[in-house]
């Protein structure tokens, strides 16, 4: 009889293993059965053990239906939203950005919250919660894109945050989260169209300025012009509104990809974040002599192509061997830059007229500079910005540089941090049982510190902010070739569904 009962769990253990593997499509392992109801003697028959192990079952195919399968064919819609039909790319204010927004807009009510767009193009979906009036919990990323870019970047962040409060919503636990909920899916993070980051977390967390709606594109057209075109107001008592005030704010939370490989390089599919880097962009613009490729002679010009060309190394010389003063040392005496202390990225040029047989009259280049510590990157700026003016000066050319942008590094809040840390944590565990990982690493959720400026800088001005930083593969991003695994994709969703469930009361999570 002994040996009966023995042989019957056996083939009931298979079949869980089986069920489980073609509910969640993973290569399960023994150790994925932990979490399951155990069989003993004080259960009722075995009936009621498989009901309970069927109900196990079941839930995590339904977190992994909406966390993993529904947020990986969103991002494959979603990312064939572009103004290229070559590649990919949504700018501000675009006719594919205001696709995207009314696309997402779709998916947060699906979730079951309230939707709306703002002055700046930013989408907005809220759920009250049970307290309509107690401070917000705010979650979002960006939608718009660089030129010719990957689909996770920003919008990893907004699904996936849609997914965690869906899966709320869908076991009936979303009507008692204690505060609001409300996800922002911002409308300009990269500052692609107008080179001005965060217009639209930096709208909302109050940190722009009213002259930013007359920075003008590479057409002429002002922001204030853009806006107007589409019907929003584009004025300055526009712009003041849209900024939150910091008691209706509980914190703000992102999910991102790491855009490094430093998660991949530890086989791990999420960390979190502890500080932002600070980081300054310039546009500079040097002005000469326009005139004929064979007959003026090169004593004679004032070409700023050259001049352009020297102050471009002159800028990389900089970021390799710090400075350590405003006077100008050698790069002997400079330390070596050797741990990523400070970067810097010439990413963009042009020349006018831009023919090839005609001297240019006028050289326009970006200049991105980045570091954790900000004096060492306000020194290396001013460094940049006297050498430049000693290269024009010496070849009589004409030289104006611009501070595009300025944001200094970021702490993000610690308790938020390791309330992140926990559900990663949980999510990695989880992850890891399902899919049989074995790991001796004893830091399953590494800290990291971020050179990537995220909506959380801009964020940070108004509430305290937490990030938690997804894998992709190669540490790639930017690019085509940017990617997430689908097990990576669950594992942030799980993490967010985590970090929201343990606001709930105790019984809603038991």
């Amino acid at each position: 009889m002994e040996l009966s009962r023995i042989l019957i769990q056996l083939v009931l253990w298979a079949a869980i293993l089986h069920q489980l593997n073609q509910a969640i499509g993973f290569p399960l392992h023994a150790a994925a059965l932990d979490d399951i109801p155990a069989y003993s003697d004080s259960t009722k028959s075995d009936k009621d053990w498989r009901l309970q192990v069927d109900a196990h079952v079941k839930e995590f195919e339904h977190l992994a239906s909406i966390l993993r399968d529904e947020v990986v064919n969103r991002l494959e819609r979603l990312g064939k939203v572009s103004d290229s039909p070559e590649f990919l790319q949504r700018t501000f204010m675009s006719p594919a950005a205001l696709r995207a927004g009314q696309l997402i807009r779709t998916w947060m009510a699906d979730a079951g919250l309230f939707t709306w767009i703002d002055d700046m193009g930013n989408v907005h979906g809220r759920f009250d919660g049970m307290n309509s009036s107690a401070p917000a919990l705010l979650i979002g990323s960006h939608m718009d894109t660089v030129i010719d870019a990957g689909r996770y970047d920003g919008a990893l962040g907004i699904i996936s945050a849609i997914a965690a409060v869906k899966a709320l919503q869908r076991s009936g636990k979303l009507r008692d989260y204690p505060r609001p909920i409300e996800i922002i899916a911002f409308s300009d993070e990269e500052g692609v169209r107008f080179q001005t980051t965060f217009l639209g977390s930096g709208a909302v967390a109050g940190t722009l300025s009213p002259h930013l709606l007359q920075v003008k594109d590479k057409r002429g057209t002002t922001v204030q012009q853009a806006l107007e075109k589409l019907s929003f107001p584009g004025t300055v008592e526009s712009l003041n509104n849209l900024k939150y005030e910091p008691e209706s704010v509980w914190g703000y939370v992102e999910v991102h990809i790491e855009q490094g490989p430093v998660l991949e390089a530890k086989g791990l599919p999420l960390g979190v974040v502890d500080a932002i880097a600070g980081q300054t962009r310039l546009r500079v613009s040097m002005k000469g002599s326009a005139g004929h490729a064979g007959t003026v002679p090169m004593a004679m010009r004032k070409d700023p192509m050259p001049a352009a060309a020297q102050a471009i190394v002159a800028i990389e010389e900089i970021c390799i061997r710090l400075p350590q003063s405003d006077d100008h040392a050698t790069a002997s005496q400079r330390t070596p830059n050797t741990g990523g202390t400070l970067v810097c990225t010439v990413g963009e040029i042009a020349s006018w007229p831009g023919a090839s047989n005609v001297i240019p009259g006028e050289v326009t280049f970006s200049v991105d500079v980045r570091a954790k510590d900000d004096t060492i990157r306000e020194l290396a700026v001013r460094n940049m910005e006297q050498m430049i003016n000693e290269i024009c000066g010496n070849r009589a050319i004409g030289c104006t540089i611009e501070r595009k942008n300025e944001a200094r590094t970021v702490d993000c809040d610690q308790q938020l941090t390791e309330r992140l840390t926990e559900s990663a944590i949980a999510a990695t565990s989880e992850l890891f049982t399902v899919t049989g990982v074995q790991t001796a690493i004893p830091e399953l959720v590494p800290t990291i510190s971020s050179g990537a400026g995220h909506d959380a800088l801009a964020m940070a001005q108004l509430t305290k902010v937490g990030i938690i930083f997804v894998r992709c593969t190669g540490g790639i991003s930017h690019s085509p070739e940017e990617n997430v695994l689908d097990d990576d994709i669950l594992a942030a969703g799980l993490a967010m569904h985590s970090f929201l469930e343990a606001d709930l009361p105790k019984s809603q999570t038991a």
